[in-house]
């Protein structure tokens, strides 16, 4: 089996991840077709688009669009150091969540109808996939891990929705009387949630880890020494591309380009992996 994992990294994470598809179908390598797909956050949106029908070259198109409908937001630098201390502190992976859950519970933050208007229209009607497709939270008030799959009976768009409630951005997302928020708070990826996969392709717009067990790199070591697996995330001109606020659109169509071009470039080590 072949597995796509996609990670965090806000808008300019879509748009640049859409690109990288793009680019690498450009050179006749289809990740679209994985048996398997893993979405965290921005991820998580990717993930479903692809999994459910719409076509890349539209959906890269889309992204070259005027992004009136989407809603700029930004991380600001005191959360993000309450963020950074919070899961450097001492304890494991549910006591880290907690830690952050109570402070997004806490948070003042855009409204969340708003932003599940703007998820859903992102989506469409889409609905859970054929296909595997794990959509990745974390539980705000328990700290545990939660991935929502087809088997779940949650709608796509609420899963999707809770996957990408950055802690003190966006509020968490209550479902069937649990409070979600990003699967980003667990891992960047969650790469180590392809199981079962021989030939794994990540793409991760931000690639960072405060702990060597959530390293993207430790996670894919852990699925085995057989496992195939490359990991992408922006090269030089794409990070110029994107900028400093992942949230803002203003350069969601430069990082699909800038991905595009990425996606084309490292088509040939991609190859290897993905069809050698």
């Amino acid at each position: 089996m072949r597995g796509l994992v996609l990670g965090g990294g806000g808008i300019t994470g879509i748009a640049w991840m859409i690109g990288v598809l793009a680019g690498l179908a450009d050179r006749g390598i289809d990740l679209t077709d994985a048996d398997v797909v893993v979405g965290t956050s921005a991820g998580s949106i990717v993930g479903s688009l692809i999994a459910t029908g719409p076509r890349l070259e539209d959906l890269y198109a889309h992204q070259l669009t005027d992004p009136a409908g989407e809603i700029a937001a930004r991380f600001r630098t005191r959360d993000m150091l309450r963020y950074l201390f919070a899961s450097l502190l001492p304890g494991g992976e549910e006591r880290i969540g907690r830690r952050i859950g109570r402070m997004a519970i806490g948070a003042k933050t855009k409204s969340d109808d708003l932003r599940r208007e703007v998820i859903a229209e992102r989506l469409g009607n889409a609905t859970w996939p054929a296909r595997t497709l794990l959509i990745t939270t974390v539980d705000a008030d328990t700290g545990a891990a939660r991935v929502f799959d087809a088997a779940s009976g949650v709608p796509l768009v609420d899963a999707v929705r809770a996957s990408c409630s950055v802690p003190m951005v966006w509020p968490p997302v209550t479902i069937d009387g649990h409070r979600y928020m990003d699967g980003g708070v667990r891992s960047i990826a969650n790469a180590d949630l392809a199981k079962g996969c021989e030939r794994i392709v990540v793409l991760a717009p931000v690639n960072v880890a405060t702990r060597r067990r959530t390293r993207i790199e430790t996670q894919l070591a852990s699925l085995g020494p057989s496992v195939r697996s490359i990991v992408l995330s922006p090269d030089a001109a794409a990070r110029q591309a994107i900028g400093p606020n992942v949230l803002s659109p203003i350069t969601r169509a430069a990082s699909a380009r800038a991905g595009r071009a990425q996606g084309a470039g490292a088509a040939d080590t991609v190859r290897e992996v993905w069809l050698g």
